[in-house]
């Protein structure tokens, strides 16, 4: 049986992932802040991992499949990984140097994956470079959707916590203190 606060989470996440199928500036996309999201909230690895790749992988489905993906999901399982140190610390602050970690890995990651795979620079260091500083213009709208989002995904489950108990996960008390 699945637990309430499992299947909240990954609701909030197939949810965010559908908002990549509406008109949205580019690179203004939930994708780090689910990866995120689902690395903090999901104890079970599988779910950690799965919920989001799977939501990830459904709205691709429907966008159209292309030469980056591997890089994409790759990005994508580090940033779950990156979620996972968070479910100790939610504070602003960790909460904001993750995000941003995750959309500078995001960036440095999916780059690369284009210039590997892409037929558009050269394969030279003076292509890498170029295909980085192309990109640069984007980064600000990875930026601000990662912020958006994360603070979307994080602030709506801090809500329905607060709202529905149940919600809230029981932090396992250490030996001797049951």
């Amino acid at each position: 049986m699945l637990k309430p606060r499992i299947l909240v989470a990954a609701a909030m996440m197939l949810i965010a992932a559908a908002t990549r199928l509406f008109p949205h500036p580019a690179n203004f996309a939930p994708i780090a802040a689910i990866a995120l999201f689902g690395g903090a909230t999901l104890y079970d690895k599988r779910l950690a991992f799965g919920v989001p790749l799977l939501a990830m992988l459904l709205s691709d489905a429907l966008i159209g499949f292309h030469d980056t993906m591997p890089f994409v999901y790759g990005s994508f399982a580090l940033i779950v990984c990156i979620g996972m140190m968070l479910r100790t610390r939610r504070g602003l602050l960790p909460l904001a140097g993750a995000a941003l970690t995750s959309s500078i890995l995001f960036f440095v990651i999916t780059n690369f994956g284009v210039w590997t795979a892409g037929s558009i620079y050269p394969k030279s260091f003076p292509g890498l470079v170029a295909c980085y500083v192309a990109a640069v213009p984007f980064f600000q709208n990875t930026l601000f959707g990662d912020a958006v989002y994360t603070a979307a995904l994080f602030g709506g489950l801090a809500i329905a916590e607060a709202r529905f108990p149940m919600l809230r996960t029981q932090e396992p008390k250490p030996l001797g203190q049951q």
